[in-house]
């Protein structure tokens, strides 16, 4: 059976039953399953690519050879707007605010988000024959080791932090990663040292006092805390690339399927663009610092055809929230780097989850193609365990759903209830069909007001029309109250549950 049938049959089954019952079906379709490849970019927003914005400052071409070459989302949502909370959903295709994390984001010395009896997509893909590995930013909470049980680990000095940085570490490799390489949390979050399967490289004997973008430039900061003595901040984002490179290079004699999740520091602050690509851009540091996480993406998929293996990879790129694209920003440059979206990172608002969505697999997934179907980046788990034909997890990825069909068709179709959106802190908001409803008026993260009290006979809340207003300008709450209702009680049932009406 050829690979283009048996993807045809794969649509017409995954168009009638959902992941649940597949098992109970008993369908086995035999084919050669693919390498998968999920490229998170940190903090960039849907108009930094020059294929979705024309009026972008910033030239894309190796992402905009995926969008032209395979297929782009216009309706695409991080399940938060900020960092920690969208990796856990990516991750576990559950909700973060399930979790304990209610709001705000982890740092690098927290204990670990992700349950450890949580299936994950690293451990799903390796009970099905992956290796798996992980690369880059990790932003999710470790399992370190104190020198004295009687203290905390951790301070906001980044001294004196009670851990045993010579002790096995947990982190990834406990979560279904075979390999992993990582950074603890943001290129600005302390402690600065590189993990490598559980075990730090070099111990974290040197300091940084930190820098402030007040003295040093817009976007050119980091805390003060522990670093190895050789780790650079200018060098974290090429050596990432490096490692993913080398893995993939890796693989050319072997046989068995891989999944890399890698995870990019940028452009998240600080912006550290170097090399050819400064003063490439006309969006500052920040537009520079794109265009190299452009070039990380062409480095990968050129290790992937070095390897011989680009014809048989599934390759996402897509961004954990909004950019960080503050009004100040706006001021000094042409660039939009949320497009037209209202709001920017930790906002409720679309600038804040809605990003830029694209993936590319040659002689599957129709090139040039556009799609409108509504998806959330929670949704990968189910979709993966549908592109393999495999039953999803009996218990886990409640807010998942497989929206495979979606990568090879542009027709709409209604494969999931809702989305609901999280903001920084902690504002909830959700989306059905074209209605997004708000409960509480304000950004719920950075861009202020962050909160709005009502006046009398005011709105309490927003209601918008996404599709003939994706910009949020006409609040229609008042005008239909019968929606509000309806999206209210919804978003109440789906707090009140713990999990979605899914299962």
């Amino acid at each position: 059976m050829n690979r283009l049938f048996f993807f045809t049959l794969l649509i017409s089954i995954t168009s009638c039953i959902n992941n649940k019952d597949v098992k109970k079906e008993n369908i086995t379709i035999k084919s050669k399953i693919p390498n998968i490849v999920y490229i998170l970019a940190d903090d960039m927003g849907y108009g930094d690519l020059s294929s979705l914005n024309p009026e972008s400052g910033i030239q894309t071409p190796h992402m905009d050879k995926i969008v032209k070459e395979g297929v782009h989302f216009t309706d695409a949502h991080t399940n938060s707007s900020v960092c920690t909370p969208t990796r856990y959903g990516i991750l576990t295709g559950r909700y973060a605010w399930r979790s304990r994390l209610k709001e705000g984001v982890l740092y690098g010395y927290d204990k670990p988000l992700i349950e450890d009896d949580r299936p994950t997509i690293a451990s799903y893909l390796k009970t099905n024959g992956y290796k798996t590995a992980c690369i880059g930013k990790w932003h999710l909470g470790l399992g370190l080791q104190s020198e004295d049980s009687n203290k905390p680990i951790g301070n906001k000095k980044g001294l004196n932090t009670n851990v045993d940085f010579s002790k096995k570490i947990k982190g990834p490799n406990a979560l279904g990663f075979d390999y992993s390489y990582i950074i603890p949390a943001s290129l600005d979050m302390p402690p600065y040292v590189y993990i490598e399967n559980g075990k730090v490289l070099e111990l974290p004997s040197a300091y940084t006092k930190g820098k402030s973008q007040n003295k040093e430039g817009r976007g050119v900061s980091w805390r003060q805390g522990e670093k190895a003595p050789s780790f650079v901040f200018e060098n974290v984002l090429n050596n990432i690339t490096k490692k993913t490179v080398s893995f993939i290079d890796n693989q050319k004699r072997v046989n068995s399927p891989f999944f890399i999740y890698f995870s990019l520091t940028a452009p998240h602050t600080p912006w550290l663009p170097v090399g050819k690509v400064v003063g490439k851009s006309k969006a500052g540091r920040y537009g520079d610092f794109v265009t190299m996480v452009d070039d990380a993406v062409g480095s990968v998929v050129d290790a992937l055809e070095k390897a011989g293996k680009l014809e048989n990879t599934l390759i996402i790129v897509t961004s954990d929230n909004g950019s960080h694209w503050k009004l100040q920003d706006k001021k000094e440059f042409a660039h939009r780097a949320n497009y037209k979206f209202k709001g920017q990172k930790a906002d409720i608002y679309e600038g804040g989850h809605r990003v830029p969505y694209i993936a590319q697999w040659p002689g599957v997934i129709p090139a040039g193609l556009q799609s409108n179907q509504i998806m959330c980046t929670t949704d990968l788990f189910s979709t993966l365990s549908g592109i393999l034909n495999k039953p999803n997890v009996e218990s886990g990825a409640e807010d998942s759903y497989n929206l495979w069909p979606a990568y090879l068709s542009n027709k709409v179709t209604p494969i999931r209830e809702a989305i609901v959106h999280h903001s920084f802190n902690g504002m909830f908001s959700i989306r059905k069909d074209k209605w997004k409803y708000t409960p509480n008026l304000g950004s719920g993260g950075f861009t202020k007001p962050k909160s709005i009290k009502p006046k009398a006979n005011e709105a309490s809340g927003t209601l918008y029309d996404m599709v003939n207003d994706p910009e949020e300008k006409n609040n229609l709450y008042k005008d239909y109250p019968e929606v509000v209702k309806e999206l209210e009680q919804l978003l109440k049932k789906y707090k009140k549950q713990g999990y979605s009406n899914k299962l």
